[in-house]
């Protein structure tokens, strides 16, 4: 299944290096894969060796051969390690995919401090560090490269339910305009998506529990639709290929309208 679909050319990013982290499952794995059939080489990183597992198995049954790290990325110098393995086995590093994350909905007022910090150490934290590691080779290396991280439509908005993660998510949106303007000058673009309701596997049954939330979500969006991985994925390789070599410092929205139709007039 080529997850592109004839949208992009195969040679695209043809001996690229493309690390994605959370990429054994998910966005992160239908983007790994994308960006691997058409032509990236392709690094996945998860801290579950159970994920990492399957999505290796996932990637090699789509005809790639991937390098799996195990890593926390809450832990620079696992961090630093994993982008040391990468070089190593490919000799460089071109396209960063900060996709890690952790999510959970919970009110304010029940969230633990530990909560709390889990999910803004994997968003916030661990975004920083890899692409603090990643920046750095890719000015050493020269030739600049490409970062993208995933962020979620209510950076936009907020949420009821996801201080932890809509905190840590705009902490990341500040993050890409900041190193946009501080890397352009090594022609590194820093841009991130920001997804709305994806149907990913266990997605609707983690943070959307009945039947009747889903149709709720559905309904709020104009499109009337949820988001495929592949719409993601598409966004992603949008942006790292050289049909966006003049884009930097952007975060795209993909919810189908849904951040949008908010205001009072919502009943016309």
């Amino acid at each position: 299944m080529r997850y592109s679909d004839g949208m992009f050319s195969p040679s695209l990013l043809q001996n690229q290096v493309a690390i994605v982290t959370g990429g054994g499952t998910g966005l992160g794995l239908a983007i790994a894969t994308q960006l691997g059939q058409l032509g990236a080489r392709i690094a996945i990183g998860s801290r579950n060796s159970t994920n990492l597992e399957r999505g290796n198995a996932e990637l090699r049954r789509a005809g790639l051969d991937p390098l799996t790290v195990q890593l926390d990325v809450r832990n620079p110098e696992q961090v630093d390690e994993m982008v040391d393995r990468v070089v190593k086995h490919f000799g460089r590093i071109d396209i960063l995919v900060n996709n890690a994350a952790g999510n959970f909905i919970c009110r304010a007022t029940d969230l633990s401090p530990n909560g709390w910090n889990a999910v803004v150490g994997i968003v916030l934290n661990g975004s920083f560090y890899c692409s603090r590691a990643v920046g750095r080779h890719m000015i050493a290396r020269g030739g600049g490269g490409s970062i993208v991280s995933i962020l979620a439509n209510y950076v936009w908005t907020g949420s009821p339910g996801t201080i932890h993660s809509a905190a840590a998510k705009a902490g990341v949106m500040s993050m890409t305009q900041t190193l946009a303007v501080e890397w352009a000058e090594y022609n590194i673009r820093v841009n991130a998506v920001a997804p709305g309701p994806i149907d990913t596997p266990g997605a609707a049954q983690q943070l959307w529990s009945t039947p009747e939330a889903v149709e709720r979500i559905t309904r709020s969006v104009p499109l009337k639709r949820w988001g495929k991985p592949s719409d993601v994925a598409d966004a992603v390789t949008f942006l790292v290929s050289e049909h966006a070599g003049f884009i930097t410092g952007e975060i795209l929205t993909i919810d189908g309208g849904a951040w949008l139709g908010r205001g009072p007039f919502g009943f016309i």
